[in-house]
C-alpha cells in the first residue's frame, strides 16, 4: 500500500486524519491534549510528509519555530497522555520518532513494522499501538522502554487505529480487507475480524465507548459496531464517498463528511437513522466538532473553505475562506479558545481561523513542497 501522500498525489479522494479532536481517527491524525500548566503556550505540531519534518507553530503568536527532523515520509502523530511526548509515524523508514514537546527535540527512533500509518496510546499512557500498513500488522510499544514488545497480525493494509476509553480494546481499520480487527489490550491478541463495508476510510468511537462507527468509502455507508459484543449492525446509508466522521461530545449524533456528494450527514446514534444531509462546499474531507458540541466544522478541499454547521438545527453558516488557491485537508479546533488550525496540504501552509469572526489569519508557509498532512495541538 502506498502512503497517504502517494494516494493524494494520484488524485484519490480520501479521508482526512486521524483523527479527532480529542482524538479523531481517520487518514489524517488530528489530536488535542491539554497539560496542567496554564502558562504553557498552545503549540500546533504539523507533520510535513515530503520533507521529513515536524513544524511547531505558536498558535497565539501565529509564528513557526525551527522544524524538527524525523524519519522518512511521516504520516501521523499522537500525543502521550501526560502531554510530554509526541510520537510520529514515519511510513518511509518504518519507524516512530518520539519528540520531547518541552525541548522540541527528536529522540531515538523506534523500529516498527513496514509503513506505519496510524498510532494510538492507551489511556494509562503505558502502551503505544502502531498500525503497520505495509506489514498487515500492529506493533505494540512499551513506552517505559520505547521497545516493541509484540507484533500482532491483522487484516489488509491497516491505516487506522484507536483504543477504547476504558483501555480494554484497540480497534484496527483494515482498509483493503474491509474489516475491523479488535485487539485485547491485556492479552495482546487479535479477536475475530468484524466485516464492514467496502474500503473503510475512517472510524470514530462514541464518548462512552459503546459504539464504533466506520465510514465505508466504497459503499456509501456507515457501519455501526457494538463494542460490547463486537457485532456489526445494519449499515447506515449516507452520501457518496464518506471519508471522515466525528461524534458530538454527548454522543447523541455522529457527523459524516461525504466527499463526492458535497454534504455532511448527521446520524442519530440512538436510532441508527441518518438525518437529512447538509449541503457544504466542494469535496469535504475532514470534520471537527467544537468542545461544547454546538458547532460542526466541515473542511471543503476544492472550495478552499470551512463550513460551520449548528448542531441544534443542522443548518450551515457562511463558509470561511482558508485563503486564495488553498486546498485544506485537515482541521483541529483548539479547546478553551475560539480558534481552529487548518492544514492546507497542496500549498504547504497552515491557517488559524477565528471562529467568532469567521476569518482566517495570514497563513504560515511551511514550504510549497512540504506536503503537510497531520496536526496536533498541545497546550
Amino acid at each position: 500500500m502506498t502512503s497517504l501522500r502517494g494516494r493524494l498525489q494520484r488524485g484519490t479522494a480520501v479521508a482526512v486524519i486521524v483523527a479527532a479532536i480529542v482524538t479523531l481517527t481517520n487518514a489524517y491524525g488530528v489530536i488535542f491534549a491539554g497539560a496542567t500548566e496554564n502558562s504553557r503556550p498552545v503549540i500546533a505540531y504539523v507533520v510535513n510528509s515530503a520533507i521529513n519534518t515536524v513544524t511547531p507553530i505558536d498558535v497565539s503568536a501565529n509564528d513557526a519555530s525551527k522544524a524538527i527532523r524525523v524519519g522518512q515520509d511521516p504520516q501521523a502523530l499522537v500525543l502521550s497522555t501526560n502531554s510530554e511526548t509526541l510520537y510520529v509515524a514515519n511510513a518511509g523508514s518504518s519507524t516512530v520518532t518520539p519528540i520531547n514537546v518541552r525541548t522540541n527535540r527528536a529522540e531515538t527512533a523506534i523500529r516498527v513494522g513496514a509503513g506505519p500509518q496510524a498510532l494510538a496510546v492507551t489511556p494509562d499512557g503505558k502502551t503505544l499501538f502502531v498500525a503497520d500498513a505495509n506489514a498487515n500488522s500492529v506493533s505494540v510499544v512499551a513506552l517505559a522502554t520505547d521497545r516493541v514488545v509484540a507484533t500482532i497480525t491483522v487484516g489488509g493494509h491497516p491505516q487506522g487505529i484507536l483504543v477504547s476509553p476504558n483501555g480494554h480494546s484497540a480497534y484496527v481499520l483494515d482498509w483493503s480487507s474491509n474489516e475491523i480487527t479488535p485487539i485485547d489490550v491485556t492479552t495482546l491478541r487479535a479477536g475475530t475480524p468484524i466485516p464492514v463495508g467496502s474500503y473503510p476510510e475512517a472510524m470514530a468511537m462514541s464518548p462512552d465507548g459503546k459504539s464504533l462507527y466506520v465510514a465505508n468509502f466504497g459503499s456509501n455507508t456507515v457501519t455501526p459496531i457494538n463494542t460490547q459484543s463486537n457485532a456489526a449492525g445494519k449499515p447506515i446509508r449516507v452520501g457518496q464517498a464518506p471519508n471522515a466522521i466525528a461524534f458530538t461530545p454527548n454522543g447523541g449524533t455522529a457527523y459524516v463528511s461525504n466527499g463526492d456528494s458535497d454534504t455532511v450527514t448527521p446520524i442519530n446514534v440512538a436510532t441508527g437513522q441518518a438525518k437529512k444531509s447538509v449541503k457544504v462546499g466542494s469535496s469535504p474531507v475532514a470534520i471537527a466538532v467544537s468542545p461544547d458540541g454546538a458547532t460542526v466544522y466541515a473542511v471543503n478541499s476544492v472550495s478552499g473553505t470551512v463550513t460551520p454547521i449548528k448542531t441544534a438545527n443542522n443548518r450551515p453558516g457562511k463558509a470561511i475562506s482558508t485563503g486564495e488557491y488553498s486546498y485544506p485537508l485537515a482541521i483541529t479546533v483548539v479547546p478553551t479558545s475560539h480558534l481552529a488550525e487548518v492544514v492546507d496540504t497542496y500549498s504547504g501552509q497552515v491557517s488559524t481561523i477565528n471562529l467568532k469572526t469567521g476569518r482566517a489569519r495570514k497563513p504560515i508557509l511551511i514550504g510549497d513542497t512540504a506536503f503537510p498532512l497531520s496536526i496536533a495541538v498541545v497546550r
